[in-house]
């Protein structure tokens, strides 16, 4: 937390622009920017039972499209697509 205090006879909209410039200069505003969207990293254990969960789905939908359940898969961003 900052430790500005409002002078006196300080409008508010005043003090508003000092506390930023000093944040800014501090470097807070883009620290709390940089966390702001940061999500903690899973753990080896959450990451393994992501990936089995991925592969079977994935066999899953092959094995549907393979006996003609699903259709064929159109990559959008497959550059073999022809």
């Amino acid at each position: 937390m900052s430790e500005i205090k409002r002078k006196k006879n300080e409008s508010f909209e005043a003090f508003f622009r000092r506390v930023k410039q000093q944040w800014t200069k501090s470097g807070k505003i883009l620290q709390a920017r940089k966390v702001q969207f940061l999500a903690d990293k899973p753990s080896k254990n959450v990451q393994k039972t992501q990936a089995v969960e991925r592969a079977k789905m994935n066999s899953k939908k092959t094995y549907l499209q393979k006996i003609g359940k699903l259709p064929p898969d159109e990559d959008k961003f497959s550059r073999n697509n022809k």
